[in-house]
């Protein structure tokens, strides 16, 4: 791939160390990228990074919890240590949650999904930034369809997600005329460790996914489609026809289409 976009190009992501960000670092560092890799699982990390040196890339893990500002300001200064430049920022880092608002036990939960999955982006995207100017390099907001449109069961992650897109149309806005781009990513249910580790009524991870893994996307599939958009600097990339349908029709017919994310949840997909 002489002409590939990501050879040689510094990549970070968060939430590496599995699902979607496993199958980004895997597929970038069999195209030359130079990469770091950020979760909060370090033993992971390390087993995701050793592939991708096995792939033939220059891949090294920090530890990071993004919801702290400070280890997210630590992971970018580490990045510009071994790398000297970042060309690219994946915030892929999420948490998700299963529950209805009304069963919440340990309200904490909605503070701690938003400084994951919105703050941690912000803080990432802030520290970032500087060294994204000097390369006109490309920012990648990885949200999900949540983040267009409500799903019950899903109150504090689709808020945390509509902050996202919110967040970043605007600073796409802003940097218009920097050379930085930013792209917005949407999946669909994409079959990954996240609804494992989503958080239950009381605030604590449910250990088992509730939905049938092998009727949705592959990790492999998604990580594909979002490194294509991000090589063309698409302004967004909702994916399945399905996803882009639905939101015409929510247009027209809102009601339908709540009824049909409800049922969606319900029969487990």
């Amino acid at each position: 791939m002489e002409n590939d976009e990501f050879k040689n190009n510094v990549a970070i992501i968060t939430g590496a160390s599995a699902g979607i960000g496993k199958e980004l670092a895997l597929q970038l560092a069999s195209r030359g990228a130079m990469l770091v890799l950020a979760a909060r699982d370090l033993k992971k990390l390390k087993e995701v990074a050793k592939e991708c040196n096995v792939l033939g890339a220059k891949a090294i893990a920090v530890k990071t919890d993004v919801s702290v500002k400070e280890q997210c300001e630590r992971l970018i200064a580490k990045a510009i240590k071994q790398f000297g430049r970042i060309d690219s920022l994946f915030n892929n880092a999420g948490l998700s949650m299963f529950t209805r608002f009304d069963e919440i036990k340990n309200i904490d939960l909605l503070e701690k999904i938003m400084k994951v999955n919105y703050f941690g982006s912000v803080y990432c995207t802030y520290y970032a930034l500087p060294y994204l100017k000097e390369t006109k390099g490309r920012i990648i907001g990885i949200s999900s369809l949540t983040g267009k449109t409500g799903v019950p069961t899903r109150t504090a992650y689709a808020a945390s997600k509509h902050a996202m897109a919110g967040f970043f149309d605007s600073l796409r806005i802003e940097l218009e005329d920097s050379g930085v781009s930013v792209t917005m990513i949407y999946p669909g249910f994409v079959a990954t460790e996240v609804r494992e580790r989503a958080l239950g009524p009381n605030g604590k991870p449910l250990g088992t996914s509730h939905l049938n893994e092998s009727k949705v996307m592959s990790a492999s599939e998604c990580a594909k489609q979002i490194l294509t958009a991000s090589a063309k600097r698409k302004r967004e990339l909702v994916m399945t026809f399905k996803a882009r349908l639905g939101l015409w029709i929510k247009l027209i017919n809102p009601n339908l289409v709540d009824k049909t994310s409800k049922k969606s949840i319900e029969k487990g997909i």
